[in-house]
């Protein structure tokens, strides 16, 4: 029996059943690794959009102050950060005008508060002259200050009027959250966008427009 001579290079090959094979094998594998490339890539695309996690928390906040007393202070959460809400006294908004000499950004020149915030008032640092809305983090390098109404007490400078004090390295803030001088702060506490949507309710994350839901302040 003569056996089948090899194939000369160039030579081509007649098609048959093998051939046929050959040409379905790779053009399967082809389309089996695009679909698999193309699934691979799903996670990876989902990954670089914001999580629904991530989204609520930067979402706005709404608080309840019905029950917040006169000299009271309620505190939430707000992209992560501490966000308050002091509610002051009549004598409390008494004392602020005195202390502009102290301060270091007595009438909020700084940009730590939105640029259109309605009925802005820049000593009372609020739209409501009672409510204080603030972003609870030292401007120094990121403490927690602790709210102190107290008069005087034995533990602070004497002269103390009662406000925000930092127990990390000693910033002194008035109940509008402005910095005092002699404080290691550069800037007053951070006042987000907020609006009051009744008499007992504060959306704080946003105007009621909808918008300066993406603020930051120079400093939080």
């Amino acid at each position: 029996m003569t056996e089948n001579a090899p194939a000369v290079p160039g030579t081509p090959i007649e098609d048959g059943p093998d051939l046929d094979r050959r040409r379905m094998l790779t053009t399967t594998t082809a389309i089996v690794g695009a679909v698999g490339v193309a699934l691979t890539a799903v996670p990876f695309i989902e990954s670089l959009e914001p999580s629904e996690k991530a989204r609520a928390l930067g979402s706005p906040v709404t608080l309840d102050i019905s029950k917040l007393a006169p000299g009271e202070m309620m505190s939430a959460e707000w992209r992560q950060k501490p966000i308050w809400v002091l509610h002051r006294t009549a004598e409390q908004l008494a004392e602020l005008p005195k202390l502009n000499g102290q301060l270091k950004d007595p009438l909020s020149q700084e940009p730590q508060q939105p640029a259109n915030l309605p009925g802005w008032n820049p000593v009372q640092r609020s739209i409501h002259p009672k409510y204080l809305v603030v972003v609870g983090i030292c401007t120094h390098l990121g403490c927690i200050p602790k709210y102190r109404p107290q008069l005087n007490p034995p533990d602070l400078p004497a002269g103390w009027e009662g406000g925000f004090f930092c127990p990390c390295h000693g910033s002194r803030y008035d109940l509008s959250g402005r910095v005092m001088d002699g404080s290691p702060a550069p800037l007053n506490l951070p006042v987000p966008p907020h609006y009051f949507k009744d008499a007992n309710t504060i959306s704080a994350g946003e105007l009621a427009d909808g918008s300066q839901q993406n603020w930051e302040p120079d400093t939080w």
